[in-house]
């Protein structure tokens, strides 16, 4: 016998739920305010602090081509583009100042990275009698100003020199022994944040085989805190070379000086018409911080967090 086969008036009818009705399509208007309240001024903020940024290095590099060499007759584009302003500048002791402000910052970033692990190292993994007073101790003289130190550094660098002048004022050494010194209060709480992220039980390992608290410095510590002793080394590196008010006072000969104070003196003589070897000058000083930050960046950020979580 044939099965009959079910028709399509046997096959059961599916129904589709019932759909709601289309939107109307958004005005003309409308859309761009929706954007502008969405995410329009969000670009409106990020243009305005790229502009407040920008500006004042655009203006720089503007004044140091600009042929006139006169903050009067400044303009944005300069016309015609003129290396005047550099032939003056090359005509003072300029390369002077510049090797004098290598040599403190290099020493003083160098300087400072070496010490700061150390007293970070004795305050993270060691146990002692007044440990706790005196960190504070390095934390509440950061908090005094600068320029209150002054008389003091000036007065102490005399004394210094009247039996060691090799150390005393005007001299390379005594200037990087008062940033060392300076740079031990924050520098040393950064790093110490950061060994305390380390396990110590890397150190027990190592102790364990027969290591001492050198081996385990060198050795474990310093190659995985290799973040912040960027972070350390670029934040000298930037104070030395930017510091204006100690090097004024402790340098008195021009030979002596650094970029800083041979930069104040060659534009105070004449400020109107040198504003723009000024500038030529400004402008090749931070050509260093840059590819210093270029060449450390990767660690950067890391080694500033690493610091900011534990303490």
């Amino acid at each position: 016998m044939t099965q009959l086969r079910p028709t399509s008036v046997d096959a059961p009818v599916e129904h589709e739920p019932p759909q709601p009705p289309a939107a109307a399509p958004p005005s003309v208007w409308y859309r761009p305010l929706r954007w502008l309240r969405e995410l329009g001024w969000r670009y409106a903020v990020v243009a305005l602090a790229l502009g407040f940024a920008l500006f004042p290095a655009v203006w720089v590099v503007s004044a140091s081509f600009n042929p006139t060499g006169s903050i009067a007759a400044q303009q944005l584009i300069p016309d015609p583009i003129s290396t005047t302003n550099f032939e003056q500048l090359f005509a003072t002791n300029f390369w002077r100042w510049f090797r004098n402000s290598m040599v403190v910052g290099t020493a003083t970033a160098v300087g400072s990275v070496f010490l700061c692990a150390l007293a970070a190292y004795v305050y993270s993994r060691l146990r002692f009698a007044g440990r706790r007073p005196t960190l504070l101790g390095l934390l509440v003289l950061q908090m005094l100003p600068q320029f209150i130190a002054i008389i003091a550094i000036f007065l102490m660098m005399v004394s210094i020199g009247r039996y060691f002048p090799e150390l005393g004022l005007n001299t390379h050494i005594g200037l990087i022994m008062v940033y060392l010194g300076g740079a031990l209060g924050l520098n040393t709480w950064l790093m110490k944040a950061f060994f305390d992220t380390v396990p110590i039980d890397l150190d027990d390992a190592a102790k364990v085989d027969g290591a001492s608290h050198v081996q385990v410095f060198f050795t474990i510590i310093l190659p995985l805190a290799v973040p912040i002793l960027a972070v350390i080394t670029l934040l000298s590196f930037i104070l030395s070379l930017n510091d204006f008010m100690v090097q004024r006072v402790l340098l008195t000969e021009d030979a002596q000086y650094t970029l800083p104070v041979g930069l104040y003196l060659f534009v105070s003589e004449n400020y109107g018409q040198r504003w723009g070897p000024f500038a030529g000058g400004a402008l090749i000083a931070g050509a260093p911080i840059v590819v210093l930050f270029l060449f450390l960046q990767r660690y950067i950020t890391s080694g500033l967090l690493g610091g900011a979580v534990k303490g």
